[in-house]
């Protein structure tokens, strides 16, 4: 089995015609979340089902889509209205194809209100929708001003309820309004920033039923790696090798020389497959003739990769990482 970490909502035109309309008034009023029939939603998701398809990808774990996510726009209603519209889709196209889809939440976080105002709509996903995780921003801000970094106690409520849960944290930034920053960017740079922060702060320690993986590699991690290891040498603090796998990485990073760059750092052991389809990388790469984001295959092709790690990567990890085992077998006895 195939299992991509990593992927994305296609919604009905109409979902995003509702956050149009929330961001127009704000909120107030807010005239509600549109009723969108299977049929609207399947019509969506033809192109989506063909991508998976045509890349062998059987199951994909799916959220919202990180740059649509608002956490800065105030005011803050529009963010909450908004992230339980979204996971409420994401639950609706779960339910029609249980054995394709997982659910994987937003969170209504918001610049730089407590997380405590997330708890409740991570406890709804989980023990409502099923969800087996949610996506976590390390900076709501987006750019426009200081958050506290992921070690600060600030974190510890949501941490907390992740453990509680017993589901997976998955570090993704969202949009960015810097204009130094195109929220591209700002995504390596947040993630990386998270990895450093994770690793340094103890919270891992603090926190020891937490699992987190971060998207796209880790960031610029891997590739500076070299750099974190001296300076923990220097201060006489644990390898810092050996502390990178106390996470979890995906693969949504579109080059075999980056693929193989992370599972030297890392280790296979600790990656798991993500492609972000839809995102970033459904273009064609004129060098292979396929998607960009079709990273099974560059996995396979990857030299220093075996294939006992490779079934790891491709499947074994989801399964763990996720707990995914009872709700695929929930949904292939449904």
């Amino acid at each position: 089995m195939i299992i991509d970490s990593h992927g994305h909502i296609s919604a009905p035109a109409e979902v995003y015609a509702y956050q149009a309309q929330l961001l127009a008034s704000r909120g107030n009023p807010d005239s509600g979340a549109p009723r969108i029939s299977a049929e609207q939603h399947e019509k969506s998701l033809q192109r989506h089902l063909t991508g998976m398809d045509d890349a062998g990808t059987d199951v994909q774990l799916i959220s919202p889509r990180p740059f649509h996510m608002m956490h800065s726009v105030p005011p803050a209603r529009i963010v909450t209205s908004w992230t339980r519209f979204v996971n409420d889709m994401i639950a609706k196209q779960v339910s029609l194809h249980p054995d394709r889809f997982v659910g994987v939440a937003g969170l209504p976080q918001f610049r730089d209100q407590p997380v405590g105002g997330c708890l409740a709509e991570l406890e709804r996903c989980v023990s409502e929708l099923g969800f087996v995780g949610a996506l976590v921003n390390p900076d709501p801000m987006e750019g426009q001003g200081p958050v506290p970094g992921l070690g600060d106690p600030f974190w510890y409520p949501l941490y907390e309820k992740f453990c509680e849960l017993d589901v997976t944290m998955h570090i993704h930034s969202a949009g960015c309004a810097s204009e130094r920053e195109s929220y591209t960017l700002h995504f390596i740079n947040e993630e990386s920033i998270a990895v450093v922060e994770l690793l340094d702060s103890g919270v891992l320690d603090r926190f020891p039923g937490l699992r987190v993986l971060v998207s796209h590699g880790g960031g610029a991690i891997p590739y500076h790696a070299g750099r974190f290891r001296a300076w923990r040498i220097r201060k006489g603090l644990p390898p810092f090798e050996d502390m990178l796998r106390r996470l979890w990485y995906d693969t949504c990073i579109y080059s075999p020389e980056a693929v193989e760059l992370l599972a030297k750092v890392v280790g296979p052991e600790r990656m798991v497959l993500g492609t972000e389809f839809p995102g970033t990388g459904s273009a064609v790469d004129p060098q292979t003739g396929r998607l960009l984001d079709n990273m099974r295959a560059v996995i396979e092709e990857c030299e220093v990769i075996d294939a006992g790690q490779r079934e790891l990567v491709l499947e074994k990890n989801a399964m763990e990482l996720f707990r995914l085992e009872p709700v695929l077998k929930k949904a292939r006895q449904g």
